[in-house]
């Protein structure tokens, strides 16, 4: 795990290049309002909220209470009461986001491509669901049905984080592929659910990206090359950092209260994720990797 200290230099470092270009470009009413500057800078918010999802905290009240107010006090000595910590969470949506891309890896050539639900409250309580209404929607994977969002993901043969987008549950996962895909170069490897000749076609053409797919049974078998095969075999890699992502930087939990909230939870446990010391990784053999 990434040092406190570590963690909040690398995120002061972001916000001092970027939070006046941040604070030009909104949106006002047209009314002017009084600016009153906060006990704690953006930087030291982004930080406890980053730290939380690096901890074993599953509460981020318990982790405000028993961590960073007792043990972390002499780091963040103007440290405010939890509601009012709560009351800031909301303005670092959009330094979150900008901070989450300048932690994606670079593209190797080689990526592999999934997605995976993230709900926000139990099958049983769905009618009773105010929250994320006309938000979210259900959906279903390949275990069973969800009410909440999709999470599609793109990473590397080192295990780094590429691009993300978050659509609602009942999103087709092939539509969001372009817009993932537009800045990376190489071959892609995908499940099943990824299969469309359009799509592929469309791919290769606009940004010469070959996407590669299993076949289904009832489907011609094409020839594809042995570095390929194997590396479709290698796409478990994605799916072992959805797991981590989920039980390790807890992106998902359904206790949300507003939907920027939802959005402050799943970026900030994805750059606690891109924060890691070590992140699954392949290890090609030399003539594969150039082959592929």
């Amino acid at each position: 795990m990434t040092s406190l200290e570590e963690l909040f230099c690398s995120v002061d470092d972001f916000c001092k290049k970027h939070e006046e270009a941040y604070e030009q470009k909104l949106l006002g009413s047209g009314v002017r309002h009084r600016q009153r500057s906060k006990q704690l800078c953006l930087s030291e918010i982004m930080t406890i909220i980053i730290s939380f999802h690096q901890s074993q905290y599953r509460n981020f009240k318990a982790y405000y209470f028993k961590q960073v107010s007792k043990y972390w006090l002499p780091y963040f000595p103007k440290l405010v009461s939890y509601q009012r910590f709560v009351e800031w969470m909301p303005s670092t949506l959009l330094p979150l986001c900008g901070y989450l891309h300048s932690c994606f890896g670079k593209c190797t050539g080689i990526s592999f491509l999934d997605s995976t639900s993230l709900k926000v409250c139990h099958n049983r309580r769905i009618a009773q669901h105010q929250v994320f209404e006309d938000m979210a929607a259900r959906g279903k994977t390949s275990v069973d049905w969800f009410f909440g969002f999709k999470l599609h993901l793109v990473v590397n043969d080192c295990g780094e984080l590429l691009n993300i987008t978050v659509t609602s549950g009942n999103t087709d996962d092939r539509k969001p592929v372009p817009q993932l895909l537009q800045n990376l170069v190489g071959k892609v490897f995908a499940d099943k659910g990824y299969i469309s000749a359009p799509l592929a076609k469309s791919l290769l053409e606009s940004f010469g990206v070959q996407l590669i797919t299993k076949f289904k049974s009832n489907m011609k078998n094409r020839l594809m090359s042995l570095s390929d095969r194997l590396l479709l075999r290698k796409r478990a890699i994605v799916e072992t950092v959805i797991d981590q992502l989920k039980n390790i930087s807890q992106i998902e939990h359904s206790r949300h209260r507003s939907p920027v909230n939802f959005m402050v939870n799943v970026l900030a446990g994805l750059i606690a994720y891109c924060h890691q010391p070590k992140n699954p990784s392949l290890n090609f053999d030399s003539n594969l990797k150039l082959s592929a």
